[in-house]
């Protein structure tokens, strides 16, 4: 028997309950290469940040976009390649954050922002880095240009190419394996975006009466995610 997923989220200030979708859309785009003084800035910031393994944090995206004339050629790649995936219009009406990361452990969003999918566009070069969803089976090597859409309660890593799973040892001071990506918050209520990813609303009316705040369940129970497998465990 399949498991099965349900994400729990805030819909204005109701809660409402979905199904967690197991479709991942990725492509690579054709996008310039950074500037160089822009990725020597991304650099300088990045050290004050003191980045650990498996640490994903945002950057100034404000401050970037000052030295990042194609900045908006980046932007328009993302918004033909959303339209051609049957969502129109989503991106420009949702918000967006540049983001570093040293590695990601396994982990899933839908705690934080079970309101929406994410869409990634990975701005690095190939450095043997791959985003793995273990539920699904989708393992994507990151490179420039990589874009992809995934539901928030699924649960994903950046992990080497060789691996199978997370290892704090694979991301040690002095590698080269920092990724920068842009990340936009797409409403999974949105019909476009619900359907794309095979979302089913209001699938569990019952359990939102005992809950007070977003997360994600496993087969009628809390779970957690192993941070170094992406394998779901029971909470408590």
């Amino acid at each position: 028997m399949q498991d099965q997923l349900t994400s729990y989220f805030w819909s204005g200030d109701v809660l409402r309950s979905r199904s967690v979708g197991d479709v991942v859309l990725f492509d690579t785009l054709d996008v310039p290469v950074p500037p160089a003084r822009l990725v020597a800035d991304w650099e300088r910031e990045i050290s004050r940040l003191d980045l650990e393994p498996g640490d994903v944090e945002s950057l100034s995206l404000p401050r970037a976009r000052m030295r990042w004339p194609d900045y908006r050629h980046c932007v328009q790649a993302v918004s033909d390649w959303t339209f051609a995936q049957g969502l129109p219009d989503v991106l420009a009406a949702s918000s967006v954050a540049l983001m570093a990361c040293r590695g990601a452990k396994y982990h899933h969003d839908g705690g934080q922002y079970g309101a929406a999918a994410f869409c990634n566009l990975f701005l690095s070069e190939d450095r043997g880095l791959d985003l793995h969803f273990p539920s699904t089976g989708h393992r994507i090597p990151l490179t420039r240009g990589t874009a992809v859409i995934f539901d928030t309660g699924q649960p994903h890593a950046v992990i080497q190419r060789r691996r199978s799973g997370f290892d704090v040892a694979d991301f040690t001071a002095g590698q080269d394996c920092t990724q920068l990506f842009l990340t936009w918050e797409l409403p999974i209520e949105e019909v476009h975006v619900g359907r794309a990813l095979g979302i089913a609303f209001d699938i569990d009316p019952c359990t939102l009466q005992t809950l007070n705040e977003e997360q994600v369940w496993l087969n009628g129970a809390p779970a957690l995610v192993c941070p170094d497998s992406g394998r779901w465990l029971r909470a408590g």
